[in-house]
C-alpha cells in the first residue's frame, strides 16, 4: 500500500515545563496558553487539518491533564488525538517521540508544539517520502534574524547541523517541523532523557537526514515576544 502523507499522523511535542513563558506556565501547560482568545493548541490543529491531518498523537509532560481534559478525543474539532504521557521523569524531545512510537506506526511527522507554521505540511511529507532517507528537517535561511542560526544548508542539502558548535556557514534554522521513519530511533535508550537534536545530528552523520527549505517564516509562542507577535498576527486576520 502507498503511503500518502495525509495519512501520516503528527506528534506534537508538548511536554516540558515552558519556563521562558513563566509566569503564564505555572498553571498553564503551553498548548492552553491563549493567543486571540483561543488556547494554541486550536489554532495549531486548524493548521493541520487545513493540509488535510487529522491524527495528532500529542507528547505531554508538565501539566498534560489539562490538556486531556480539554481537548479528550478530538472529536469536537474534527480531529483524531492520542497522547503519550513522559511519566514520572521529563524524557526531552527524543525520548517523548520514542515512548510514543507504538501510537506512531512506521512514518510521522513532528511538531514541535509551540510552532505555529502556515505551511503546506503535505509538501512536505512528499518530499520525505520521495528522499527514501530516515529523517527529514525542514529549514529556513533565518540569518539570526528570529534565533540563532544552527543550519548549514547548500544545494538542498544538510551539511550540518548543531545548536552548539556554530560554523560561519549555518545561515539556516530548524523550523519546527520534521518527517521521521520509525527506524530513525534506532540503538536510541527506551525510557530515558534523549534529545531529538542528538537523534538528527546522528541521521545526518549517516547520510539519513533529508532537508526541505521553507520560505515563510515561522512563528512560536515558546517566549513571551513570540506570543504577542502571533497574538497580534491572528487578531489581525481574525
Amino acid at each position: 500500500m502507498t503511503t500518502k502523507p495525509e495519512d501520516l499522523p503528527v506528534a506534537i511535542l508538548a511536554g516540558g515545563l515552558a519556563t521562558r513563558l513563566k509566569p503564564i506556565t505555572e498553571t498553564v501547560p503551553k498548548l492552553l496558553v491563549s493567543v486571540a482568545g483561543e488556547p494554541f493548541f486550536t489554532h495549531q490543529i486548524r493548521l493541520l487539518k487545513k493540509s488535510g491531518l487529522t491524527h495528532l498523537v500529542v507528547c505531554l509532560g508538565y501539566l498534560g491533564e489539562k490538556v486531556v481534559d480539554l481537548y479528550g478525543d478530538g472529536s469536537k474539532w474534527g480531529v483524531k488525538i492520542e497522547y503519550s504521557f513522559d511519566g514520572p521523569k521529563l524524557l526531552g524531545t527524543g525520548g517523548a517521540l520514542i515512548g510514543a512510537l507504538p501510537k506512531l506506526g512506521d512514518v510521522f511527522y513532528v511538531l514541535y508544539g509551540d510552532s505555529y507554521l502556515p505551511i503546506d505540511y503535505l509538501a512536505v511529507g512528499r518530499s520525505f517520502l520521495a528522499s527514501g532517507k530516515l529523517g527529514l528537517m525542514t529549514v529556513f535561511e533565518n540569518s539570526e534574524r528570529y534565533d540563532a542560526s544552527n543550519v548549514w544548508f547548500e544545494g538542498a542539502e544538510m551539511r550540518a547541523y548543531d545548536k552548539k558548535a556554530k560554523v560561519p556557514a549555518m545561515r539556516h534554522i530548524d523550523y519546527g517541523l520534521g518527517v521521521f521513519r520509525k527506524a530513525a530511533f534506532d540503538g536510541f535508550p527506551r525510557e530515558a532523557a534523549v534529545d531529538l537534536s542528538d537523534i538528527q545530528k546522528a541521521l545526518l552523520e549517516r547520510g539519513q537526514l533529508a532537508g526541505f527549505e521553507i520560505r515563510e517564516r515561522f512563528f512560536e509562542v515558546g517566549s513571551h515576544s513570540g506570543l504577542r507577535e502571533l497574538d497580534s498576527l491572528l487578531k489581525k486576520s481574525g
